[in-house]
């Protein structure tokens, strides 16, 4: 049985900016108004980061709109949220950050089972060549692919 996984929201400069090294899918701390609004999907995570403190994974400025039937108790857009992975699993992210100089990002936000994930990347940073260089690979590839359907 194939599960169903509905994404949400998409970093897609992930890709362009930083090398993807290794992916870790974690569960989120959420509120009630918040799984609200991110089955609505109304997330960003274009300037999010992720950081380990004291044993913990939290994700760090992603942006939740408040809830459009929310009252009083609506949660605040950016604040630090947990996520949840194992223990051993953060102990190896803490191990590669501080030894090889990698950052975490978040690459996807999507629901499955309506349980909310998100799937973080173990990144390191591309440098304006290495960018430039993608993107005429990226050109190159499609090029090909163009020439080989008129073709057939």
């Amino acid at each position: 049985m194939k599960e169903e996984k509905k994404i949400i929201a998409r970093n897609k400069k992930a890709n362009h900016d930083y090398f993807i090294i290794d992916t870790y899918e974690c569960g989120i701390v959420l509120t009630g108004t918040e799984i609200k609004s991110v089955r609505a999907s109304k997330v960003s995570i274009q300037d999010a980061y992720c950081q380990v403190k004291n044993n913990e994974l939290l994700i760090i400025n992603m942006h939740i709109a408040k809830y459009d039937h929310g009252n009083i108790f609506n949660h605040d857009e950016t604040r630090n949220r947990k996520l949840l992975a194992h223990r051993s699993e953060i102990r190896k992210i803490i191990g590669r950050t501080s030894q090889e100089g990698l950052t975490l990002i978040p690459l996807e936000v999507y629901i499955v089972r309506g349980i909310a994930k998100v799937l973080i990347g173990l990144a390191k940073g591309k440098k304006n060549y290495d960018k430039r260089e993608s993107l005429k690979e990226k050109e190159l590839n499609r090029d090909i692919q163009k020439n080989l359907k008129n073709r057939y």
